[in-house]
């Protein structure tokens, strides 16, 4: 696996000479970068899964949540740091702020259009009438299928790019239009059960219509059935795949580097179900985030379709995001505060 992507890697561009650092290399990943990555990765899933209640129906707790996501940021800034002391002490300060600030740049923006997947997992869940409690197990699998789903996209991504440089402007075009349309639709109702997908399921598989538990399926007089828990993991893998076509294409604008689009991607999904829970119970506080998500998805496309015509420098495009996330958050928490009784 090290061996592929590492060759991966090293056919895309030239490799980082000690002697002579190339700041425009493809990529910096060496095998045993990419080994201390996974091994991080994997890690962190063990403890989660193990030894933090994963496999455990239980609801998480605001508190439980709010933790998780600290220590999530933590471990991707944790990253971030120690990738730029790798780069500035064997390479240069220069291209260690450039990759650090690139890895930065596309955490930061796939953690906010990931706020996206949050809400319509809300959605799904108050749908298929899903317990908290049980929910945890839905994100559990969905996430580890994220993590696998996204690797897959993010190499296919990097080759066709290296090969068809032209589909920047493709990708640029279709950011554009998406943040158009998340702007348009902003307010507008979804609703799931006219969802030709969701009722295809429901024509083509024996369905209960009760939940068991945490089962995935269950024997109903000798017949073999899907519970409405398994309905919605799969509602929720498709919607990551929908989400990773807007946010995939929306890092390579800032880097091609498969290292840094790879594990500033994953370090933001690594932390998406803690994100989910500390969110759920105060979604309708965050009203005017997905206009802040829209504007960041036009200003991603506008920077890809001028990319060979001026270059906005990764410091600017970190900026504005932040600018137009914050920007929309604090609208948001301003006027969705409580009243007070007078």
């Amino acid at each position: 696996m090290l061996n592929l992507l590492s060759s991966l890697s090293a056919g895309l561009a030239p490799a980082l000479d000690t002697a002579t650092p190339q700041t425009t290399a493809m990529s910096i990943g060496t095998p045993w970068m990419w080994a201390i990555f996974f091994g991080i990765v994997l890690v962190v899933l063990l403890i989660d899964l193990i030894f933090v209640g994963g496999g455990k129906q239980h609801r998480v707790s605001l508190k439980e949540a709010a933790s998780w996501s600290l220590v999530w940021v933590a471990l991707a800034l944790s990253f971030g740091a120690g990738l730029w002391w790798y780069l500035d002490a064997n390479f240069s300060r220069e291209l260690a702020n450039t990759k650090t600030l690139e890895y930065l740049t596309g955490y930061l923006i796939e953690k906010s259009l990931a706020v996206d997947n949050v809400f319509v997992w809300l959605m799904l869940f108050n749908f298929f009438a899903i317990p908290f409690e049980l929910q945890k197990r839905v994100l559990t699998y969905g996430v580890l299928g994220a993590i696998i789903l996204r690797t897959i996209m993010i190499f296919a991504g990097v080759w066709l790019i290296a090969h068809f440089h032209w589909l920047l402007y493709v990708f640029g075009l279709f950011l554009l239009f998406t943040g158009i349309k998340m702007w348009w639709m902003a307010d507008k109702e979804i609703h799931l059960e006219n969802n030709p997908l969701l009722n295809w399921f429901k024509r083509h598989f024996a369905i209960t219509n009760q939940l068991h538990g945490e089962k995935f399926f269950v024997l109903e007089n000798g017949v073999r059935m899907m519970t409405p828990l398994f309905l919605a993991l799969i509602m929720v893998e498709i919607s990551d795949v929908i989400f990773a076509v807007d946010s995939i294409p929306a890092i390579f604008a800032i880097t091609s580097d498969p290292f840094i689009v790879l594990t500033s991607n994953i370090f933001a999904i690594l932390g998406l179900r803690a994100m989910y829970f500390l969110l759920a119970d105060m979604a309708d506080r965050f009203t005017y985030i997905k206009y802040g998500l829209a504007l960041v998805l036009v200003f991603i496309g506008i920077k890809m379709i001028l990319i060979d015509i001026y270059k906005i420098p990764v410091g600017i495009s970190l900026l504005v995001v932040a600018m137009l996330i914050g920007g929309s958050v604090l609208l948001s928490w301003i006027k969705t505060k409580p009243q007070e009784n007078s």
